[in-house]
């Protein structure tokens, strides 16, 4: 099984661990506060680390937990030796934190703008979030981005990678999951430590998104056979698909209000109209097409932070499943993908292997509306 390459070189454990402080301790977008926090919540995370394997022979552990600990080590092997992705040391450990939330995400756009605003950080280079340990310090971020202007979106993490450089455990928020959507979020974060091509969030995060969605359902359907299971996967797959398209269709309509030279208040206005008529036509026109329940969207809780939090995920799903029917398996897409991209820009490398015409609408390549502040 070839591997797919990782994009960065792979020092020794403490080799990297000493680079990646150094590294944080000279980051110019973060506050020593901040960095400190961030560098002494993670070695609260590794020092409650314990063997899954041991875990899994614990009997005092609720079977649940067990269970889903066995499920982890399942859907991680495969990860490696049938997806041909790298977990390093990562989740072979199990953490059990005192929270249902690990990280509370902090992201900003314009009021009038598509783009987000961005942090910079040693190693991944510009990110569209910023993540924080203690909740009140992200609350205040985020009134303080709000009083400049911003429109802010506070969200909520179960999980994380550091990309190889920590052996990441999986964490007990991470076990809240049902068992598609733990073997979803381990193949998706082992995406990471394999391909995180810098400063490109919004292709990182789909392209794990799209990674994540396929390998369960190999995982459920093939390594299994679990028909239930691999339906469901299936099912869900289809409906972060349809969710893509959703989300994509407000973009034109937001970004012609926004070219306009109507005044700030008319553009208001015209803003509030558009996801109004957004959140009407998911009811008539988007809801009916999924398999699982979901509520209401409420349009009052829309804005452009919104918008950019979920094209993070979800940009050209539909381009990524196209390269996945033209190759009939998930390896040899990435292979692909990975042998087009070669150093260049990711996003055109997966333009090129689906054709431009065969972009579908709101598919295209995102990068002038959501580019991010420097």
């Amino acid at each position: 099984m070839s591997t797919v390459r990782r994009v960065s070189a792979r020092l020794s454990p403490s080799r990297a661990r000493a680079t990646l402080v150094l590294l944080l301790l000279s980051a110019g977008g973060c506050s020593p506060a901040y960095v400190l926090r961030a560098g002494w919540e993670e070695a609260r995370i590794l020092a409650a680390r314990r063997p899954i394997r041991a875990v899994i022979h614990d009997t005092t552990v609720a079977r649940e937990t067990r269970d889903k600990l066995r499920l982890v080590l399942d859907a991680r092997d495969f990860a490696e030796r049938d997806l041909g992705l790298r977990a390093g040391a990562s989740y072979e450990s199990f953490s059990q934190l005192h929270r249902d939330t690990l990280v509370l995400n902090v992201l900003a756009a314009p009021e009038f703008g598509l783009r987000w605003k961005t942090w910079w950080f040693p190693i991944v280079g510009h990110l569209p979030y910023k993540g924080y340990f203690d909740f009140d310090d992200a609350r205040a971020e985020a009134a303080s981005l709000a009083e400049e202007g911003y429109d802010v979106s506070l969200r909520p993490v179960a999980a994380f990678s550091t990309l190889g450089w920590f052996p990441d455990p999986i964490m007990s928020t991470t076990l809240r999951l049902d068992s598609l959507g733990l073997v979803e979020t381990v193949i998706h974060e082992i995406t990471h430590s394999t391909y995180f091509p810098t400063g490109q969030a919004d292709f990182n995060e789909s392209f794990a998104n799209f990674v994540g969605h396929r390998g369960a359902i190999e995982f459920f359907c093939e390594a299994l056979a679990d028909e239930s299971t691999c339906r469901r996967a299936q099912w869900r797959w289809e409906d972060a698909r349809t969710f893509g398209r959703f989300f994509h269709s407000i973009l034109a309509p937001l970004e012609e209000v926004y070219a306009s030279t109507l005044s700030d208040d008319a553009k208001r206005r015209a803003k509030r109209e558009v996801f109004e008529a957004a959140a009407r036509r998911f009811e008539t026109e988007y809801k009916p097409r999924l398999h699982a329940r979901y509520g209401s969207i409420d349009p009052d809780g829309l804005d452009n932070a919104w918008m950019i939090s979920r094209l993070l995920y979800y940009t050209r799903l539909d381009d990524f499943e196209r390269v996945y029917e033209s190759h009939g398996s998930l390896v040899p897409s990435v292979e692909a993908l990975m042998t087009e991209v070669a150093g260049g820009d990711p996003w055109e490398a997966l333009t090129r292997l689906v054709g431009p015409a065969d972009t579908g609408p709101g598919q295209r390549d995102s990068s002038e509306t959501t580019e991010g502040s420097r």
